[in-house]
C-alpha cells in the first residue's frame, strides 16, 4: 500500500472514547480504530468483558483501556468525560455506541421506559459531546460519530420511543456539526442495518424475521459486525475530512429498497 494511503487512513497518535464497547458494532469499531493506531478506551456498565476485550486487544498489538460507567446516569454520563481526560489526556475521537432497544407496543410503552430510552441513546451523546467536542474545536481536530438507526428515518418493528431517540441522534449530529465543524471537528452518525447484537437478540429469535430483513435489502443479507470496521476508520481518520452532518446508512441498501 502506499505511505500516503497509509496515512489517509491513519488513526495514529488519536485517542478515542468507544461507548458501548464491550460487544457487538461498538467494539468492532474500536477494533478497527485501534488497528488503525488509535488508543481505544472501552467503556460499558461492567468491568468483567472490558477487561476481556481490552487484553484481547493488547495482544493484537492494540493500545487499549477502559472506564465502567452506567450511561443511564446523567452523572456518570459527565463524569466519564471527566475521568477519561484526566487519566487519558485529551480526547480525539468519540464514538457513541452505547444504546438501548426497548421496543413494547406503543400503547405499553411507559414513561419510565421512555426516559431511560432517551437517557442513554440521546442524553449521554449530547452531554459527552458537551464535555468533549469545544476543546476538540479548540485543538483544531476531532471526530464525533454517533450510532443512529433505520429507525432514524422510518417506523417499524414497534419503534416507538427508540425510533424517536435514533431520530434525535441524526438531529444532534447536525447540531453538533454546525457548531464544531467549522474549527476541524467532522461529526457524523453510522445508520446500521439488521444486525446480529445483543441489542437484536430477540429480533432474530422471532422465526421468519431475519429472512425477511435480508430479502430487503440490496445485498440480500443482513449485516455483520464487520461489516463496521471500514466506516468507523474512514469516520475517525483524515479520510473523512470533507464529510460531516451525514447519517451514512451501512445497511446493504435496506435504508433504500
Amino acid at each position: 500500500m502506499h505511505p500516503a494511503l497509509e496515512h489517509l487512513f491513519s488513526c495514529s497518535g488519536r485517542t478515542a472514547l468507544i461507548t458501548g464497547s464491550s460487544s457487538g458494532i461498538g467494539l468492532s469499531m474500536a477494533e478497527a480504530i485501534g488497528r488503525a493506531g488509535a488508543r481505544v478506551i472501552l467503556v460499558a456498565r461492567t468491568a468483567g468483558a472490558l477487561e476481556q476485550n481490552v487484553a484481547r486487544l493488547q495482544a493484537d498489538g492494540v493500545q487499549a483501556g477502559y472506564l465502567v460507567a452506567d450511561l443511564e446516569d446523567r452523572a456518570q454520563a459527565i463524569g466519564l468525560a471527566e475521568r477519561a481526560q484526566a487519566e487519558y489526556g485529551p480526547i480525539d475521537i468519540l464514538l457513541h455506541s452505547a444504546g438501548l432497544n426497548l421496543r413494547p407496543p406503543m400503547g405499553e410503552l411507559t414513561a419510565t421506559d421512555y426516559d431511560r430510552q432517551m437517557a442513554v441513546n440521546v442524553d449521554a451523546a449530547f452531554l459527552l459531546g458537551q464535555a468533549l467536542g469545544p476543546a476538540m474545536a479548540e485543538r483544531g481536530w476531532g471526530r464525533i460519530i454517533n450510532i443512529a438507526s433505520q429507525q432514524s428515518v422510518s417506523a417499524f418493528g414497534n419503534s416507538g420511543a427508540y425510533g424517536v431517540s435514533k431520530a434525535a441522534v441524526a438531529g444532534l449530529t447536525r447540531s453538533q456539526s454546525e457548531a464544531w465543524s467549522p474549527q476541524g471537528v467532522c461529526c457524523n452518525a453510522v445508520g446500521p442495518g439488521f444486525v446480529r447484537t445483543p441489542l437484536t437478540a430477540e429480533a432474530f429469535a422471532i422465526p421468519g424475521r431475519p429472512e425477511a430483513l435480508a430479502a430487503r435489502t440490496h445485498r440480500g443479507r443482513n449485516g455483520e459486525l464487520e461489516d463496521y470496521a471500514g466506516v468507523a476508520v474512514w469516520l475517525a481518520s483524515d479520510a473523512s475530512a470533507y464529510v460531516t452532518g451525514q447519517t451514512i446508512f451501512v445497511d446493504g441498501g435496506f435504508s433504500v429498497a
